[in-house]
């Protein structure tokens, strides 16, 4: 899926935020995008699988002491994005949104929709949250991920 995201930002020659021309700037959204496949997505997804999934499948609740360690290691990822990649920036990369910060909330939602507030006890990544959903546009937003924050429902 990355690949194809800076496949259609190429093609389709979007505003440079999204995938920046300046090499620092490019090279933080890439250094994301590579540390993002086992880390927030690794961690989140796993969360999701384990706690929304099996249990639909199999009819059995996860145990919660395994819960308990699938989130403490979502929650180790979650510091170092917030330490390594946002530090004191509105965004990934800077002062504007960019590929990285959707990819980012994206896999961030998949953990928000299995019900578990990732944002309430983290007021860094809960701005950043807010600035990214104005950048898209809270509509629009909501649209996208209606189905996953909904997925309880089945």
């Amino acid at each position: 899926s990355i690949a194809i995201l800076l496949y259609l930002a190429r093609k389709f020659k979007t505003p440079d935020h999204w995938y920046p021309s300046d090499l620092q700037k490019r090279a933080r959204v890439d250094e994301y995008l590579s540390w993002q496949h086992v880390n927030i997505r690794g961690k989140g997804s796993k969360l999701f699988l384990t706690k929304v999934l099996l249990p639909l499948l199999t009819g059995q609740p996860l145990p919660p002491e395994k819960l308990e360690g699938i989130t403490e290691e979502l929650n180790v990822v979650l510091n170092q994005f917030e330490e390594k990649f946002l530090q004191d920036k509105p965004f990934i990369a800077g002062s504007e949104i960019s590929l990285a910060d959707l990819v980012a909330l994206v896999e961030l939602m998949q953990p928000v929709g299995a019900g578990c507030d990732l944002f309430e006890d983290r007021p860094k990544l809960a701005e950043w949250r807010r600035r990214v959903e104005e950048a898209v546009g809270k509509q629009l937003f909501q649209e996208a991920h209606e189905g996953i924050l909904n997925i309880k429902n089945l």
